[in-house]
């Protein structure tokens, strides 16, 4: 597995234009097949970086007939455009969160339950066991077809400008910055937090102006962000664990002989795999360059979490909406949480 150091991301992203990526390296003639794929991350992202090699892998063991081109940075619109896109096909490709294909297939937020995980041990072990393939049936249904490994996103982490966060009795009244997402709204709500929904792109200044006193994002969103210039501390909560779905438009997928599936789809998921070792080593990385800017990390107590979530009724709530059976593979997976 190549490393992928911040140095080697950094690089990347100073040696690599900001146009469409083309996956196909030089051949004689042109690809018989074009496949597009967008997505909202920039050049420099993992997902990226191996998404490249797999589009060069796909190329070569297809002799030059598949091109993939991909479209970083959000160059096809935001998650909204391109997940409304890759349904009617206008694009091929699209890796959404599952927070994201969740407004489609509801139980795919499901993987985002409140301090479901420990570890990504217990996240592996559900995504690409029975709780994943019960979602990937969902995303079917609607005319999508999903890879059978998920990349990742990473645990979400808390910041606060105030004191820091240990345990549950420190959400109460908080003012933190949440996704627009009925799950995360629910979450914090339950631990008496005061969740404000905003689009990311007014995070920064919404706690630089005090509207929000606290937010939450994976450790390398909060670096890019520069969200420590305006933060003290940082909370290891691990409280809600997102990954990327890589989506294909069902009818083109279909569509497509029989080897091209087979060739395209190794090479995604190896990618996939490949790129959840990225994400693991840059977050060892991005944390030590955090607390190199100044803010402070602190861990957490995640039982003191579960246990007021539990007294809430959070948890009996979403094993409703989610249905018992997706609820009883994901127990499978972490142990009980309702």
């Amino acid at each position: 597995m190549t490393n992928l150091t911040r140095r080697t991301v950094l690089r990347t992203l100073a040696t690599t234009s900001a146009i469409p990526l083309i996956g196909m390296p030089h051949v004689a003639r042109a690809a018989e097949i074009e496949l597009k794929y967008g997505n909202n991350l920039p050049l420099s992202h993992p997902l990226n970086i191996r998404a490249q090699e797999a589009a060069e892998r796909v190329a070569k063991e297809t002799n030059g007939k598949v091109e993939i081109k991909i479209f970083p940075n959000n160059q096809l619109g935001g998650d909204t455009d391109m997940l409304s896109q890759v349904r009617n096909g206008g694009i091929t490709f699209f890796t959404p969160s599952a927070l994201v294909i969740a407004t489609l297939v509801p139980v795919a937020a499901i993987n985002a339950v409140g301090f479901a995980f420990a570890d990504y041990d217990q996240v592996w072990k559900a995504m690409d066991g029975k709780l994943g393939a019960h979602v990937r049936d969902a995303i079917s249904k609607v005319n999508l077809y999903a890879f059978e490994k998920m990349w990742d996103n990473g645990f979400r982490q808390m910041t606060t400008s105030g004191k820091a966060i240990e345990s549950a009795k420190e959400m109460a009244g908080l003012k933190i910055r949440v996704p627009v997402s009925p799950l995360s709204i629910s979450m914090f709500k339950a631990l008496d937090a005061a969740p404000a929904s905003l689009q990311f792109s007014e995070v920064y200044s919404a706690l630089q102006t005090k509207v929000v006193d606290a937010q939450e994002n994976p450790l390398p969103i909060i670096q890019v962000a520069k969200l420590y210039e305006v933060q003290k501390s940082c909370a290891i909560s691990n409280h809600i664990w997102d990954g990327f779905w890589f989506i294909a438009n069902g009818r083109a997928w279909r569509g497509l002989p029989a080897d091209v599936q087979k060739i395209v789809a190794d090479a995604i998921n190896d990618a996939g795999m490949k790129q959840r070792g990225d994400i693991k080593a840059l977050n060892e990385t991005v944390q030590a360059d955090l607390q190199s800017k100044g803010l402070a990390f602190n861990k957490t107590n995640p039982d003191s979490f579960r246990a007021k979530l539990r007294d809430a009724g959070f948890y009996k709530e979403w094993q409703e909406r989610f249905g018992a059976e997706a609820w009883g593979l994901l127990e499978g997976a972490v142990g009980k949480l309702a």
